[in-house]
């Protein structure tokens, strides 16, 4: 059983989502400090508020709210233009691998017709019989 796990985490697949969920954390805390620390104190600025975790209407405190949407939104936003970024590289990758299969495809059709010509008698024999 130790072996199958030893198996299974050292998959690329595995190892590829650990350093992703690593980076994403990493990621994270420096989108919250952007926002925690650099835009919300400006949309506070021009709001007229020092600072947005203390907006609160009795216990409820919407400026950390607003500031977890705020971050929200810029992960979002970045995790889609890294998505469009390496789709972009798959795009250029995808149509030569295309263009080897049809390739492959022609050459062996083209085999098939050279077989046929060669064997012309072989169905007419067989056609009389």
């Amino acid at each position: 059983m130790w072996n199958e796990f030893k198996q299974f985490a050292m998959k690329g697949n595995v190892i590829d989502l650990a350093v992703g969920v690593i980076i994403g954390g990493a990621f994270g805390k420096i989108v919250a400090s952007l926002v925690g620390d650099i835009i919300m104190p400006l949309f506070g600025l021009l709001m007229g508020v020092k600072t947005f975790s203390k907006l609160a209407y009795g216990s409820i405190k919407y400026g950390l709210f607003i500031q977890t949407v705020v971050d929200f939104f810029i992960i979002a936003f970045s995790i889609f233009l890294f998505i469009k970024l390496l789709n972009r590289f798959k795009k250029k990758e995808e149509p030569a691998a295309v263009v080897a299969k049809v390739d492959r495809s022609e050459e062996l059709l083209a085999e098939i017709r050279d077989l046929l010509k060669e064997d012309k008698d072989f169905f007419r024999k067989n056609e009389t019989s």
